[in-house]
């Protein structure tokens, strides 16, 4: 059942926002939160760093590189699939449903994540994210449908408030339940304690607070457009059809062409970092105690979130005043210097000064590479397949990124020899916005 309202009524646009209040707690508890700690502390307890995996000896941050990998090779492939979909097919909001589902049952099912079923475990971890990163597809290619050109930078903001409030919620509510379980009745055993049974709780936390909230966009989402084409091999080809055509315009839009270049090189370090940075802190900094670690990891992404909207505000008083380009150089520089650091990190405040600097660029550089992109755009009324191509060339490079960061891991033994490396790919990044001859 669904209530259908008007293009760019207010009800409407809040439920389209709402999804992201939904969705979010996904992108923090389980991603960057929680699911890196509680991994770790599972091959701390059984007192192993390696494990066989489809034959091979595999170091255990770096199965979780390869198959973070695997899986954004995946969306990164599908997405051009599911656009082409969103575009002609009559149902978007049930391949919005699919995926959503999708990912909050396997968040669930993370439950019972355990090393004696790994595969099964893995396998539950893989769907969560193809599910959280497919329903972005189609939430996404909502926007134009429900709101007015002139509506949408506004919608779209309100829609990451909320989804930055949501999920911070959410994740101190889980912060409680693995720091005073006691508090919230829960028990464990000698194999599973109960701040480790708590971070699987805070699993479920997340699948049904995910179901939940996205009825409330649900009920107000119209089906999809009014087109009721029978999706055909013709459509299905369409995404990567519209890919090749950008690949071509770019051709003759050098500017554009070498920020892209820039901007797939710095960015597969940037999201492979913020991917990592919770293993890293897990696996290399000397917490003393389980809880201790628990409480630090935590603590450090609330604080990174928190720093994350000031960096972005200073972000955008910085390029008003020198540029993106010039400002984007700079953010890279320190995204290089802050590698380096990390190199050397050992103790828990240097972890936490080390947090504050990754958020003080983190969502700074991520808004600024996108409306540096926007901007540099040629003139076209085909922005949706410029912004598809944007998305592909983001999730290849965290493909490649999290392949060598966790190569390197495997290699040598410790992450710290991933970080560094990563700081080579900030300075090529810098040296190619520099041929960037279009100045903001």
């Amino acid at each position: 059942m669904s209530v259908q309202l008007q293009k760019g009524d207010k009800k409407l646009l809040n439920a389209w926002a709402f999804y992201d209040w939904a969705n979010s707690v996904y992108s923090l508890v389980i991603a960057s939160a929680v699911f890196p700690i509680f991994y770790e502390q599972l091959f701390s307890r059984a007192k192993i760093e390696y494990i066989d995996f489809l034959g091979f000896t595999v170091k255990d941050t770096a199965l979780m590189s390869f198959i973070t990998a695997f899986a954004f090779l995946v969306v990164a492939f599908i997405s051009p699939l599911l656009s082409g979909i969103a575009d002609y097919s009559g149902n978007k909001k049930g391949f919005l449903k699919l995926f959503c589902y999708m990912g909050a049952l396997a968040c669930i099912g993370l439950y019972w994540f355990d090393l004696g079923n790994l595969y099964l475990s893995l396998l539950l971890y893989f769907f969560g994210l193809v599910g959280f990163w497919g329903s972005l597809v189609f939430y996404n290619s909502y926007l134009p449908d429900v709101a007015y050109p002139e509506q949408q930078d506004s919608i779209s903001a309100k829609g990451y408030s909320m989804g930055y409030i949501g999920s911070v919620i959410l994740l101190i509510l889980n912060l409680a339940m693995v720091m005073k379980p006691e508090i919230f009745n829960i028990t464990g055993t000698e194999e599973d304690p109960a701040a480790l049974k708590a971070m699987r709780i805070s699993f479920v936390t997340v699948g049904v607070w995910w179901i939940l909230f996205s009825q409330y966009t649900y009920y107000y989402l119209p089906k999809g457009n009014k087109n009721s084409n029978r999706v055909t091999r013709h459509v299905l080809l369409n995404g990567f059809k519209e890919l090749r055509k950008v690949w071509d315009q770019l051709k003759h839009t050098t500017e554009l062409k070498r920020y892209l270049g820039a901007f797939f090189v710095y960015s597969m370090a940037v999201q492979t970092v913020m991917l990592v940075a919770t293993y890293f802190g897990a696996k290399e900094i000397e917490w003393g105690s389980d809880d201790a670690k628990s409480m630090g990891l935590i603590g450090s992404i609330l604080l990174i979130q928190l720093v994350a909207v000031a960096g972005a505000i200073l972000t955008s008083k910085l390029s008003a005043k020198f540029g993106n380009i010039k400002t984007l150089i700079g953010i890279n520089a320190v995204w290089a210097v802050i590698c380096v650091a990390a190199y050397f990190v050992t103790l828990p405040m240097h972890f936490y000064i080390t947090a504050g600097f990754v958020g003080l660029v983190m969502g700074g550089i991520q808004s600024l590479s996108r409306s540096t992109y926007s901007k540099m755009l040629p003139e076209t009324q085909d922005t949706a397949s410029f912004f598809s191509f944007y998305d592909v060339t983001e999730k290849i490079g965290i493909v490649i990124g999290m392949v060598l960061y966790g190569a390197i891991d495997q290699i040598f033994g410790s992450m710290r020899y991933s970080v560094i490396f990563l700081t080579l790919f900030f300075v090529i990044g810098i040296i190619l916005l520099t041929r960037v001859l279009k100045k903001h």
